[in-house]
């Protein structure tokens, strides 16, 4: 670089179990701050998925914290941010892997009501806005979860209630009651960046079941299920659902994202929803080169997640990629306007991407090597 950038802003993608954004961007910034007169712009970013929540609450928004269920039904604590205007739901602290018990797997009895349950207390706190963040789902139950929190019931042939899991999308046989009243005056934004329709072989159980624990024939039985649910609903009242799960984005966080649908909201991408919520574009007319970074850089990245749309609105701003490992040659960095590429695995032969000690520490030598570069 011909010129020492003063001011740099770091924006990285959490480096997915293993380190928060916030944590990336504090070791990061340790780094280039320890060898001179740099001032680092911290902007710790999420893309709609696991890890939304608390980039909300590093930029300003107040973190609430509640018990909901967890995907399984343990009590479990999760949290939502709130700046007075916008609340920030997300599915990954209430229903996600990360919660389930011992880290087993429950592909048919996992549920989605805990999230359901953190909206309904979004909703007390009166927001004009929910954005509701999905990713990093333990269930695949359409929403029937979250819908079931939300003022729905589900019976089956006999009158009994379903709870709202995998395994009992098949046996619904009617639906009762309506949404929670408080939803008419809020607006609902779905952040994801998933495509993926409810149903089919592009849909929530046969690409993203396997990662859940779905095993060949549960895949068969929730894809089932699921299309059992949207007629179920078509039969309804809600005409409009058979077409809901074939929108792009009705498979996300294991068929929440149609639930939502249904509820009427809208989806946008996640990467450039939370860039506009977070501020990104006013942080960075202050800053003179852009560190941004995730756990993998690969083909992935440049099909729009994170990092790619962080170079994409960093106008001509030198750019600089942190990763745990990159899979990206050198000759496409180009594609994403990088000037360079810094990779955990380049500094060490040991496996860092469940040890957040070494993370910060490696983090914190290529930032010192970033700063080195600047001065």
């Amino acid at each position: 670089m011909n010129a020492t950038p003063k001011t740099v802003l770091i924006a990285p993608d959490k480096f997915k179990g293993s380190l928060t954004a916030a944590e990336v961007a504090d070791a990061v910034a340790a780094g280039i701050c320890s060898v001179g007169a740099v001032h680092c712009e911290l902007l710790p970013l999420a893309d709609g998925g696991d890890g939304s929540v608390d980039a909300a609450v590093a930029s300003g928004f107040a973190r609430h914290a509640l018990a909901v269920p967890g995907p399984t039904g343990q009590a479990a604590l999760a949290s939502i941010a709130f700046d007075g205007v916008t609340a920030v739901v997300e599915v990954a602290n209430t229903c996600g892997l990360g919660l389930l018990p011992d880290g087993r797997l429950a592909p048919l009895d996992a549920s989605s009501r805990g999230f359901g349950e953190a909206v309904l207390f979004a909703l007390a706190l009166r927001p004009a806005r929910i954005v509701l963040a999905l990713g990093g789902s333990a269930s695949t139950d359409g929403g029937m979860g979250m819908l079931t929190a939300l003022g729905f019931r589900f019976l089956d042939a006999s009158g009994r209630s379903l709870e709202g899991n995998g395994r009992n999308l098949g046996l619904i046989h009617t639906v009762l009651g309506s949404p929670f009243p408080g939803l008419d005056d809020t607006e609902l934004i779905v952040a994801s960046d998933v495509h993926n329709p409810l149903c089919g072989r592009d849909g929530a159980p046969a690409v993203f079941g396997p990662q859940k624990g779905a095993s060949a024939q549960d895949v068969s039985a929730l894809d089932a299920g699921l299309a059992h649910f949207v007629s179920i609903l078509g039969s309804s009242g809600f005409g409009e659902a058979a077409a809901l799960a074939e929108y792009p984005g009705a498979g996300s966080a294991g068929g929440v994202g149609f639930a939502c649908l249904l509820l009427g909201a809208s989806q946008v991408s996640g990467a450039d929803y939370f860039l506009d919520l977070l501020d990104f574009d006013a942080r960075k007319e202050v800053c003179e080169l852009v560190v941004t970074g995730e756990g993998s850089i690969d083909e992935q990245t440049l099909a729009g997640k994170l990092p790619a749309a962080v170079a994409r609105r960093s106008g001509t701003r030198p750019i600089i990629a942190v990763a745990g490992r990159s899979l990206l040659p050198r000759e496409r960095w180009s594609e994403m306007s990088l000037s360079g590429v810094y990779a955990l695995a380049d500094y060490t032969d040991l496996d860092s991407s469940k040890d957040p000690g070494l993370s910060a520490e490696l983090l914190r030598r290529i930032g010192r090597d970033i700063g080195e570069g600047l001065v």
